[in-house]
């Protein structure tokens, strides 16, 4: 998604011994792995983690866990210190079937639900995606809307000109030429795609070819990000701040495009990457530094979690029930708070209608070594 945060060191509340017989004694329950006495809970720079048993883990007992042991080998590419120890076994389990790796979670690690510091466990849940747009290498009427490079002398932190002011101002376009990558064919498309982080485009060469490429993240502008549906929201001009309300907002509108896009002054620029058959199986590269999983990895507030942390998640909503293990592997400008996530959906239409509607409630646990 956006730029990588460092991770904050993990704070407790009085000495913790987070082997199993430390202190807050419980009755036993279920099986061998989920009884005896719970360890301590623990505090983060901006939640608190209050162990339990595994038998509060909503649908536990159904999930397809193999699924997830994808994306758990990809945080073993880069794993932190925590979890590093246990990437052996990880990679020994990837051949096993699901419940010899619900035996070994539960023999290994103890859960821990997540909570706001002020306030409960129940969070927000939202959804992001890898737009897969048309594209061309040239300018042309068809083809207008460039995405950029870094600009030289840009000073990470230090706020760059905004998204209308490299729109207007011929200092900051001067700044910007040469640095164009690839021309798309709506400035829409170019906000989404700056929105999300990354995408895949199918680019047109001078020499008539084609060729598919991935466009990562690179930075941005520095500049605050402001949401586009906000902002309509608070104009009364819709209801629905979906990308397709806001889309069918546009459509009837058009007069007002600029003034939309003006309102989120944050613009990000990209690096492009090839994009070999095994590369397209998986998502862009997230702030963990690793490929993210379509379905298992999510974007979180690395204050909260830190990156590579297995994650209980639990989300019940109008668009989909979710019940699940996933990886925290990316986050995001606006994924702030203990229990907020973005849930990666993959590419395509149908992650992308996903990633346009998702807004529900959000419980999480954190999955941590005894």
């Amino acid at each position: 998604m956006l730029a990588a945060c460092g991770s904050a060191p993990v704070q407790v509340a009085g000495p913790v011994d987070s082997r199993p017989g430390a202190p807050v004694a419980a009755a036993p329950v279920g099986d061998a792995n989920d009884a005896g006495p719970l360890p301590s809970p623990m505090l983060r720079t901006s939640s608190r983690w209050t162990p339990v048993r595994w038998a509060e883990l909503p649908g536990f007992e159904d999930d397809a866990l193999h699924q997830a042991w994808n994306a758990w080998l990809k945080s073993c590419e880069r794993p932190g210190p925590v979890f590093a120890p246990l990437c052996g076994e990880v990679r020994r389990l990837s051949l096993g079937d699901d419940e010899a790796q619900r035996a070994w979670l539960t023999a290994r690690l103890q859960p821990y639900r997540v909570d706001a510091l002020a306030g409960g466990a129940e969070g927000l849940l939202t959804a992001y995606f890898e737009p897969v747009l048309e594209g061309a290498r040239t300018a042309s009427a068809d083809f207008s809307v460039p995405l950029y490079q870094p600009p030289p002398g840009r000073v990470q932190g230090k706020p760059w000109y905004t998204r209308q002011q490299i729109d207007t101002l011929p200092e900051a376009r001067a700044a910007l030429r040469g640095r164009e990558i690839v021309y798309l064919a709506s400035p829409v498309d170019a906000l989404i795609l700056q929105i999300q982080g990354s995408g895949r485009l199918r680019v047109s060469e001078p020499d008539g070819s084609q060729r598919l490429v991935r466009l990562a993240y690179a930075g941005s502008n520095d500049q605050p990000y402001r949401s586009v549906g906000r902002w309509l929201l608070d104009q009364g001009a819709l209801r629905d701040a979906s990308w397709p309300g806001i889309k069918a907002w546009i459509a009837q509108n058009p007069q007002r495009l600029n003034e939309l896009l003006w309102s989120n002054p944050r613009t990000v620029f990209f690096r492009e990457e090839p994009l070999s058959e095994l590369d397209a199986a998986f998502g862009p590269r997230g702030a963990q530094g690793v490929a993210l999983t379509p379905g298992r990895s999510i974007a979180v507030d690395p204050t909260s979690i830190p990156y590579g942390t297995p994650v209980w998640l639990a989300s019940s909503g109008p668009q989909v029930k979710l019940q699940k293990l996933v990886l925290a592997q990316d986050t995001g400008s606006a994924i702030v708070g203990a229990v907020r996530a973005d849930y990666f959906a993959g590419w395509g239409p149908v992650a992308a209608e996903l990633a346009g509607r998702l807004k529900q409630p959000l419980r999480l646990w954190v999955l941590w070594p005894k």
